[in-house]
């Protein structure tokens, strides 16, 4: 980790002076006497805690890709904390001492509304961003050829106020499916699979997941591809899983057609809690306006599925958010050539895939963007 600045280390270093003369009873109610009560303000400092699902998702890798961003060792500090998934995660957010933002599923918020599950929801949270889509992977036995297969099977679905177990059961219904679910966490269910004792497991992750990147076609393990119905369509977005992405399961002359969820982060109503509000607002500062670097190699390449200014419909921003928007709108709608581009080839793979056609090679999508840009200059005149 990169030593604090000069700069840095000298606004700590006058903080620390700063808070060492506070007046003893000042210090008594912060928590505390002295100097241990002095560190303790400086540590606290800008703090904003930010909840994400387990570890076998791509959240955690995103949370560690913030804190790199923001954090700069004085005023700002991100600390992950490990959660339960998103289900789990929006009751924090809204229940939970200390929990300031959350990584979610979009269809988990429309879940928990439509379920009347957390009452005042839409006035309880509000979201900063919308962020990367996230693949449906369904790992079944090698008897299992199609999802229909899984008719009266069981099916693990992760915990059960995860993500997953939500998005799953939404899924299934919508394909009228009817399936056993079960509710251990993947690393279990994993060994239940290989032992025959539940035909297929479920997870919502990123891709590629870590779960799933290391683990091969053993004893004929396989993603199962997921119908894309109009139903379906109308809920989640089309996806697919390349030997790019999982090269021990899925061969490199053809992929699997699945589905995928988009994920937000989301703020709690920390109005009543001024310092806090403070916090994650100076935390929307610097993740937007550093944003930048995010796309840069060494971080996820999620990162470069994310626009800051797509809308999350149905729900309302995070005022500091919605601000920083406002003041620099052009500059964020402003991608440059390489995220067009990585966004063009991700609109023709989904469109072929939506119709049925043959995915486009790198360079065949390389050689439409080309002709496309050739056209779009001879419109402006």
């Amino acid at each position: 980790m990169p030593r604090p600045t000069n700069i840095a280390r000298a606004v700590v270093m006058a903080c620390l002076a700063a808070a060492l003369a506070m007046p003893a009873q000042a210090a008594a109610r912060s928590g505390g006497s002295g100097p241990a009560s002095a560190e303790s303000i400086i540590v606290n400092r800008g703090v904003v805690e930010l909840e994400t699902a387990s570890s076998a998702g791509i959240s955690v890798r995103i949370a560690e890709d913030l804190a790199n961003v923001v954090n700069d060792g004085a005023t700002r500090r991100v600390v992950p904390v490990v959660g339960n998934g998103s289900l789990a995660n929006l009751t924090d957010l809204k229940l939970l001492r200390g929990i300031d933002i959350a990584i979610l599923q979009e269809d988990v918020l429309d879940y928990a509304r439509e379920q009347k599950l957390l009452p005042g929801l839409a006035t309880s949270i509000s979201y900063i961003t919308k962020l990367y889509n996230e693949e449906f992977h369904l790992l079944a036995r090698a008897e299992i050829k199609s999802v229909a297969d899984l008719a009266n099977h069981t099916v693990n679905v992760d915990l059960r106020d995860s993500g997953t177990a939500v998005t799953a059961g939404r899924l299934f219904g919508l394909l009228n499916l009817t399936a056993t679910l079960a509710n251990d966490p993947p690393e279990v269910a994993f060994e239940k699979l290989r032992n025959g004792e539940i035909s297929a497991l479920a997870f919502v992750a990123g891709k590629p997941a870590p779960f799933f990147r290391g683990l091969k076609g053993i004893d004929g393990l396989h993603l199962l591809a997921i119908p894309f119905a109009p139903a379906v369509a109308a809920a989640y977005v089309p996806a697919r899983l390349t030997g790019d992405d999982y090269p021990g399961l899925v061969p490199q002359d053809r992929a699997v057609d699945t589905v995928a969820v988009g994920t937000v982060l989301v703020a709690a109503n920390l109005e009543q809690a001024p310092e806090r509000y403070r916090n994650v607002a100076n935390f929307v500062e610097a993740f937007f306006t550093g944003f930048h670097f995010l796309l840069d190699p060494g971080h996820h390449p999620k990162w470069r599925e994310v626009s800051l200014t797509a809308e999350l419909s149905g729900w309302r921003r995070y005022p500091p958010a919605e601000q920083w928007l406002q003041r620099n709108l052009q500059s964020a709608k402003a991608p440059n050539p390489e995220e067009l581009m990585g966004m063009f080839a991700r609109f023709v793979d989904e469109r072929r895939q939506s119709i049925g056609g043959a995915p486009m090679t790198r360079q065949e999508k390389l050689d439409l963007f080309q002709q496309y840009q050739r056209w779009e200059g001879g419109q402006v005149r």
